[in-house]
């Protein structure tokens, strides 16, 4: 392969990688927004995971740069291309599962922290007024509308 279908492939190669770095970084942002109760955490959490896509996939762009594939050079770009773009989905999934952990988390911490603010709430005894059929001072559910009865859990 000479220089210029060389350079060419890198630098179609890089176009890609930026453009899907980008649209991971803006989509990201917007799921992880309200992180902690701080929407600065959230994008920097987004950062650091788009960078790492980003060194990921410009590392694995340069491995892929050095096989050699194809007869010619446009059979040799085309390939390199084809494989750039099976890689790309592969890193593109698992940043995004990265993503949703990050999310699971956050969401496995907020239902943390609003059970602790309730049972802070019921310790200094604020009063809510329960739904009539409920108990106590802060009700989960209303009742049914058929058995006007609590919803109950197995």
């Amino acid at each position: 392969m000479n220089t210029n279908a060389y350079l060419s492939f890198l630098a179609i190669g890089i176009v890609l990688v930026v453009v899907d770095g980008q649209v991971i970084y803006r989509s990201g942002r917007g799921y992880l927004e309200n992180s902690y109760g701080d929407p600065g955490a959230g994008a920097s959490m987004t950062r650091l995971v788009t960078v790492l896509f980003h060194l990921v996939a410009l590392g694995l762009l340069a491995l892929l740069s050095t096989i050699p594939m194809g007869d010619g050079d446009l059979p040799g770009v085309v390939g390199r291309l084809g494989a750039l773009l099976l890689v790309l989905a592969v890193i593109h999934a698992v940043t995004l599962g990265a993503l949703g952990r990050l999310r699971g988390a956050q969401v496995g911490e907020a239902v943390v922290n609003r059970r602790m603010s309730r049972s802070e709430a019921e310790q200094r005894g604020s009063v809510v007024t329960p739904v009539p059929g409920q108990e106590g001072n802060y009700p989960d559910v209303s009742p049914s509308l058929e058995h006007r009865a609590p919803y109950s859990t197995p």
